[in-house]
């Protein structure tokens, strides 16, 4: 079942943050400013430092023999990325010959939702209602349940074992007669699962710290009561005979459990590449681990960058930008720097509307307390809310418009003064057009009401 809380905010409270959000508007709107203009700048100079590789780039048609013809050139080939490093994971005691080792720990855990819902009353109060919700998830990190709002819900959470994410890259990865720098070989993403050998005593010791977490925090697991034995009297044969059988069913019981062990324990189980601590894997329980193991292998990949004796370090461009990159598979120099410009673009867009929406938000967070003035009367508050918002909308367009396009003039004047133009035209509408318009309507409507009434025909 939902917890609620709900809280009261008076109307005097609410003016004084109002007006307290003001400086947080002027610091929103100044840095949603920046990044637009930085944005700009940045794309631009990433456009001409990719059309400048584009243009400046051979191909390296055998990469498994060194060339000093190449040197200081800016190359694209492809070949296997290799390595004859072997690396380690000291804490379960696991290692592989690979060029990257990874680690990654999920926790199970009750995780709390909050959703809030608020609502103006006559007089200017704001009623906040937030519901808390809850549910168990496989989460990256522990979750600290004693802050949970819900009583019910506190000091829910506890874990097994607490085990770091832990990630390692070889430092010598060959790529043909070359080897690798550590941006380069950091961006190899040829994953796959790494088959587990812990030791048998490793997993027995993980097994009963697991277990001393497990019944700390559920207590001791109940086991089944063992009827009370029968006395018989057998004869001396019979007995031997019976002890007999005894030994031979201790030594088989032993044999499989032994094997059992190898396989799995109580509270460890491994499957594949994953380590998990629990009682059942496939029913998981409030502090439950798993662990999953990854290794990076050998794989063809595609370099671009410039040659710098055995090894390559990036293309620096005249305007100072650089690049290297390390692609997946076999690709072609252009499609590589088509790939780059799409990706370029796609930033580029992304970063303009957040500067946008910064702005606008920093607008709203500076005539803000307008509305919150009016809130004695949510209705009318809401019409002059929507109507602050209207305005705060057009203007952040408009001056992020103006700032995009300044931005460009010092770069594409053409462009540039485009975005001026459009600007200027958005604030023209809006200040002059609309006022035209109303005056417009006004004086058809006086017009009319001041045409006399005709008198109807006589038949």
């Amino acid at each position: 079942m939902a917890y609620q809380e709900v809280t009261t905010t008076g109307y005097g409270t609410r003016v004084g943050n109002s007006f307290k959000a003001i400086g947080s508007g002027i610091m929103l709107f100044l840095i949603g400013t920046a990044v637009l203009w930085w944005n700009e700048g940045r794309a631009v100079k990433t456009e001409k430092m990719l059309d400048e590789a584009g243009s400046a780039y051979v191909e390296m048609e055998n990469p498994s023999k060194k060339d000093a013809s190449l040197e200081g050139e800016l190359i694209c080939g492809t070949a296997l990325a290799t390595t004859e490093d072997s690396l380690s994971d000291a804490q379960f005691g696991i290692g592989a010959k690979a060029i990257s080792l990874r680690r990654t720990v999920e926790y199970y855990q009750w995780v709390e939702h909050a959703e809030e819902k608020k609502e103006d009353k006559l007089g200017g109060k704001e009623v906040t209602t937030t519901t808390y919700t809850y549910s168990k998830e496989w989460v990256s990190r522990p979750v600290e349940s004693a802050q949970f709002k819900d009583p019910a819900y506190q000091n829910k959470n506890m874990v097994l074992t607490t085990v770091e994410d832990q990630e390692q890259y070889a430092e010598n990865v060959s790529w043909g007669a070359y080897k690798l720098n550590e941006s380069l070989i950091h961006s190899i993403s040829s994953r796959e699962g790494l088959d587990l050998t812990i030791a048998e005593d490793l997993l027995k010791q993980f097994d009963k710290s697991t277990q001393t977490a497990y019944e700390r925090f559920y207590g001791v697991k109940k086991q089944p009561t063992a009827e009370p034995a029968q006395t018989v009297v057998l004869s001396d044969s019979a007995k031997a005979v019976a002890d007999s059988l005894k030994a031979v069913n201790d030594s088989i019981n032993k044999a499989m459990e032994n094997a059992e062990n190898k396989k799995d324990l109580e509270y460890v189980h491994q499957a594949s590449n994953v380590l998990y601590f629990g009682r059942v894997p496939g029913s998981p329980e409030v502090g439950d681990v798993r662990v999953t193991f990854e290794k990076v292998v050998p794989a063809k990949v595609t370099v671009m960058a410039v040659v710098d004796g055995d090894t390559f370090k990036p293309f620096k461009a005249k305007n100072g930008k650089r690049f290297q990159t390390l692609v997946m598979g076999k690709k072609s120099g252009d499609e590589i720097i088509e790939a780059e410009k799409e990706a370029n673009n796609m930033w580029t867009w992304a970063l303009r509307i957040l500067g946008i929406l910064m702005v606008i938000g920093g607008l709203k967070g500076i005539f803000g307390f307008i509305e919150t003035i009016l809130k004695v009367v949510p209705f009318i508050a809401g019409i002059f809310g929507w109507g602050i918002g209207l305005v705060c909308t057009v203007v952040g367009i408009a001056w992020s418009l103006i700032v995009i396009a300044i931005a460009w003039l010092f770069y594409r004047p053409l462009l540039g003064i485009s975005l001026l133009v459009l600007a200027g035209f958005l604030v023209w509408v809006f200040a002059f057009k609309g006022k035209d318009k109303l005056k417009e309507l006004a004086a058809k409507a006086k017009e009319k009401s001041a045409k006399p009434v005709e008198a109807p025909a006589e038949v």
